[in-house]
Formats: structure tokens, sequence, C-alpha cells
């Protein structure tokens, strides 16, 4: 089954050339897909698409076999479906690295004894439990870009959406995110200004070209 397909995805901002026009691609189970383009080609535009954070103006949403197209049929959607912001102060709201993860499955009614097992699973899986109690706006960029994947992974998406995932990272850092997300199972579409880290992440990859999707 196509876990993510967007069919002739057309959007334009007010007053604006459209910066998609046409795009579409889809993503089967365990798939490892790069989005390549320019610095305003519509790259996030098209992640937020995906999970109806934003309306295209045409195109299709599917997902998980389903139309998806009022806002009531992204909800499940967005469980499924995690995305890693580029920004990591835009996904961190909470006061400790613990709460922070604790966040999203508690939103999804379990526990909170369920939800703090979450929590120290997912962060010994990330070899991250020394962070579990700091406080979230005192640590570095690359930790906060290390707890902003715990926190979406905490959720168990069927499919990550990764925005830059690199940015603020030194190359140790990188290098650890890269050996944690070659290891995971999921499905994964990853935006990435970093040729090593999409060659070895996600090599299959489509050019995002005049508001197309193009194979390169």
């Amino acid at each position: 089954m196509t876990l993510l397909q967007l069919e002739d995805i057309r959007f334009a901002y007010p007053g604006q050339p459209p910066v998609l026009d046409g795009a579409s691609f889809q993503l089967a189970p365990g798939q490892r897909l790069s989005i390549l383009g320019a610095n305003g080609a519509g790259k996030s535009t098209l992640f937020r698409i995906a999970l109806g954070l934003q309306v295209p103006d045409a195109g299709r949403v599917v997902a998980f076999g389903q139309d998806r197209r009022a806002e009531a049929d992204f909800h499940e959607v967005r469980r499924r479906i995690g995305l890693v912001f580029q920004d990591p102060d835009d996904q961190l709201f909470c006061p400790t690295v613990a709460e922070d993860i604790a966040f999203g499955p508690l939103n999804l009614g379990r526990s909170k004894a369920e939800a703090l097992a979450i929590v120290d699973r997912v962060l010994a899986d990330l070899d991250l439990s020394h962070l579990r109690d700091r406080i979230t706006h005192k640590l570095s960029g690359g930790e906060k870009r290390l707890v902003t994947l715990a926190t979406v992974l905490a959720m168990e998406p069927e499919v990550l959406l990764l925005d830059e995932p690199t940015n603020a990272l030194d190359s140790k850092n990188e290098a650890r995110l890269l050996e944690i997300l070659r290891a995971l199972p999921q499905a994964i579409v990853l935006v990435s200004h970093s040729p090593a880290f999409r060659a070895a992440l996600a090599p299959e990859a489509l050019q995002l070209q005049n508001g197309k999707l193009i194979a390169t």
C-alpha cells in the first residue's frame, strides 16, 4: 500500500506566482526519498500540505489509502506522519525534555505512567537519557534537534518528514543523527542541503523545479 500520495498539487501564496504547479509523488513503506530544490522552491510547503496544515489550490492528498480533504481527515494523518521542523524552537515548548516528549502520547490518550514509559524508552533508544530532566530552552542547538526527533518518535509514526534535520548540528551530532535515522523502520521523506547526508540516508531523489517534482 502507498503510505502517502500527492497528486498534481497546485499552490500559490496570495499575490505570488505558484510555488507548486502540478507536483506529484508517492511514498511506499520503507522507502527513503529526498526532495531537492532551491530555497523558496516549495519543499516545506509540500510537507505542510501533506499534513493538511495548508490547503492546496488544486490536487489530491491520499494518505494510507484514503482521500484527505477536510481538516478532520488529517487528524489521523498527523498521528501517523511525524514532521521534524526545520527550527527545533518551533516544536519544543514544554519546560523540560521529558514533558516535551510526553506531550504527544498524552494527547493520544496515554496515561501519565504510559507516557513516561515511552519517554524513557525513546530517550534510551536515542542514547539521550542524560537529557531527560534538562530545561529545554537551555539545550544546545544540536541537543534540541535530537530531542525534537525524540518528540516525534514518541508518537510512533509510520512516516517521517524531515525538514533540514542537520541544521545547527556539528559533525559529531550529524553523524549520530544519521546513525539513528538509518536504523529506523519508518519511511522517510528528507529535505536537506547536505549532499552527503542525503546520499547516506535517502539517495533516491526528486527535484522540485518550476513547481513540479522531477526524477533526478
